[in-house]
């Protein structure tokens, strides 16, 4: 296989939240929830691609087949203590220009009213702190709910080949 293909084109963002009395179960209901659970999915670290083109999610899941292996930047977090609320998030920071990497960050906790917002950033400071260039665009996916039995809560930048 030629390495070249192993680049990402395209990502879309999702995120989804399950509740079951195992955690396995909750976790498998987050899944379904944000669409991703015929996949066999594989967390990889921070780069965003030179180029990537970013897609909505009902595009993305266009190219992908069940059973198939993705690759994906992955924000998870599962706990069983009731009345709390949790939250996953997913940032993002791309540059103008286009030949430059971008960078993903995910964040995920209990949530205090001071995550929302924390992953974007974090994904701004790392693509300043390495060029220094402009950005084109940042944003983040960031979910959260209170907890029920085991809940969980994912978010995601799944890649496209």
């Amino acid at each position: 296989m030629n390495p070249r293909s192993l680049v990402p084109k395209k990502v879309f963002f999702t995120s989804g939240i399950g509740v079951a009395d195992d955690p396995l179960l909750s976790f498998e209901y987050a899944l379904r929830d944000a669409k991703i659970e015929r996949f066999n999915l594989v967390p990889v670290s921070s780069i965003a691609p030179p180029n990537v083109k970013i897609i909505d999610i009902d595009e993305g899941l266009k190219h992908l087949k069940a059973g198939q292996v993705v690759f994906c930047v992955l924000s998870r977090f599962t706990s069983n203590e009731e009345g709390k609320e949790i939250f996953s998030s997913v940032g993002v920071a791309l540059p103008k220009d286009k030949k430059y990497n971008g960078y993903f960050t995910e964040y995920h906790g209990y949530y205090t009213g001071k995550e929302e917002g924390y992953a974007k950033n974090m994904a701004k400071n790392m693509l300043k702190s390495i060029y220094n260039i402009e950005i084109d665009r940042e944003f983040e996916i960031f979910r959260k709910t209170k907890v029920e039995k085991y809940s969980t809560v994912i978010s995601a930048a799944v890649f496209i080949l």
